[in-house]
């Protein structure tokens, strides 16, 4: 059987993108593998992913590149200049190819709102070095990002407590 670095894509508009990418990083850092994750819309408040991040210092890289939720930021102009940033970061990480895997998470957004351009995107990731892994999440994932993926998830809601008016929780949202 074949092996080769993936293209991977956690989509859909049910919760647990973020999460399930975050489970392939610590099955990779658990097999000593070195890890890097961008996010891109998860902005700069304290949540836990950050505080598991500093107990893996040594081969986990996390970078938030993102003001938060762009639909909220009220500086779109800003917006778009983080997003430019973290995929110009993103493109040196992934050119090194000294991780494992790389999680663009929540890279589906700047696709979708134009702030990185998707032909150029699309194009780059074809190029990666041949044994990286690299996981995209995001809702809406585009119709090329879907072609050229390995290997595409999609996550379905069925029920979600905050249509319930329950709060987002500490450890189960952030």
């Amino acid at each position: 059987m074949q092996t080769k670095g993936l293209i991977m894509v956690n989509t859909g508009n049910g919760k647990g993108k973020t999460t399930a990418a975050l489970g392939l990083a610590f099955r990779a850092l658990g097999h000593g593998l070195p890890v890097c994750i961008i996010q891109f819309i998860k902005g700069k408040w304290k949540y836990g992913e950050l505080n598991s991040a500093k107990r893996f210092e040594d081969l986990l890289e996390f970078h938030v590149v993102g003001q938060g939720f762009t639909w909220k930021s009220g500086d779109p102009e800003g917006d778009r200049r983080a997003a430019q940033e973290g995929w110009k970061l993103a493109k040196s990480i992934i050119e090194e190819g000294r991780h494992h895997l790389v999680v663009l998470d929540e890279f589906t957004y700047p696709l979708n709102y134009g702030m990185v351009d998707e032909e150029e995107a699309i194009a780059f990731l074809c190029r990666k070095p041949e044994a990286l892994h690299v996981l995209i999440t995001g809702r809406n994932a585009p119709a090329s990002l879907l072609d050229i993926a390995d290997m595409v998830t999609e996550m379905r809601e069925v029920k979600h407590h905050l249509k319930a008016g329950i709060k987002a929780q500490k450890g189960i949202e952030f």
